[in-house]
Order: C-alpha cells, then structure tokens, then sequence
C-alpha cells in the first residue's frame, strides 16, 4: 500500500471536512491509501505550547510522514485570498525537505474554503501550489472531464477542491463539493501509483 498525504489547517471545521472526502477518493483506488494529518495552530505568543497529540481530529504531520507519502494534498482555509498562518508556518519549515529533495517528483495539489462565493479561492490555493513546486512537485488540479465542474453553484475548481461556507461558517459540504474533492483524492492516488510504478 502507498500513502497519500492529505495534510491540512482547519479551523471551523470546512477544511477537514474537505480532508475527509478527499481521503475517501483516495481509498477508491486499489492498493492506496491516505494518511490524514493536520497542522498546529500558531500563537501570538512564541511561548505558549501545543499539547504534542491534538486532543481530536487528525494527528499532527510529521517530516516523516512527507518522507513515506506517494502523494501530498495540502489545504487551508483562505485568509486574505492566501493560505492561513499555520499551513504557512508548516510549509516555511520545509527547508531541509526541500535541500533532501523529499516531495522531488510526486504529484501535488491544494485544496481550501472560503466565507463567500468570491472570497479568493483560486488565488489561496494557487498560494499554496508555489511552496509545492519549489519542493519539485507535479502539481494537479481537477479537469473539466469531472462534469460536476462545469455544474457546480457552490465550491469546487480546476484548481483544486473547495468549499463555500457562507456567512454562518457551515462546514456542510454540498454534494458537488464532496464529489469533486473525491474525484481530486482519486486523481491523486491514480497519478502517485502510476509514478510510483
């Protein structure tokens, strides 16, 4: 069996549940499976400490975890039309992964949420690709042979899943916004197979 990584920042809960369908697409292909794991949140004080294990979700990526995986899927909610502070924060820590060459050659992609319809999803998750292809990933993203892209009225692009929350934060996906992630979970799990054959 080969991991793909599906490693994420989520605050109300939209991204992990993003994660969660992207994981279940990524389980559809034989002889793959994901890896959840999330980020810590960062504080304004450099003093406080996070417990070493989150008290529930996903346990916390490790470097190791990046060493093992076939694939990764990062994802963030949007702050600013750019990736949160913590997936920032992870990423930036990268720098000796990215002298190893761990990530050189696997296939990639970023997935996000946003409040509103416009609230800069293809620019966050095209933020979140730029660290990706320093590290020498092939990035993916959603082609328009997934009909529910052409259809879809809440999240979901060619760049990478999304979600739609609205002014209320439901982190309840739409049936478009499930597919679409699993479809992106599946296209990563066929592609780091391939790659990795």
């Amino acid at each position: 069996m080969a991991d793909v990584l599906v490693v994420y920042y989520s605050r109300v809960g939209s991204v992990a549940a993003l994660a969660r369908q992207i994981a279940r697409g990524v389980g559809e292909i034989d002889g793959m499976t994901a890896r959840l794991r999330t980020v810590p949140p960062v504080a304004s004080q450099t003093e406080t400490a996070m417990p070493p294990v989150p008290e529930t979700g996903a346990p916390y990526v490790t470097t190791k975890d990046l060493e093992e995986c076939a694939g990764l899927a990062i994802g963030s909610p949007t702050r600013f039309g750019n990736m949160a502070a913590p997936m920032k924060h992870f990423l930036d820590g990268l720098g000796s992964q990215w002298a190893s060459g761990v990530l050189i050659g696997k296939p990639a992609g970023a997935f996000t949420s946003t409040a509103s319809m416009h609230g800069g999803q293809e620019s966050t998750l095209l933020s979140m690709m730029i660290p990706l292809l320093h590290h020498g990933c092939i990035i993916t993203g959603l082609p328009y042979s997934e009909p529910r892209l052409s259809s879809t009225q809440t999240g979901g692009t060619p760049y990478g899943p999304s979600h739609v929350s609205g002014a209320h934060a439901d982190p309840t996906l739409s049936d478009d916004e499930a597919e679409l992630a699993r479809a992106f979970g599946r296209r990563l799990a066929e592609l780091a197979r391939k790659l990795a054959a």
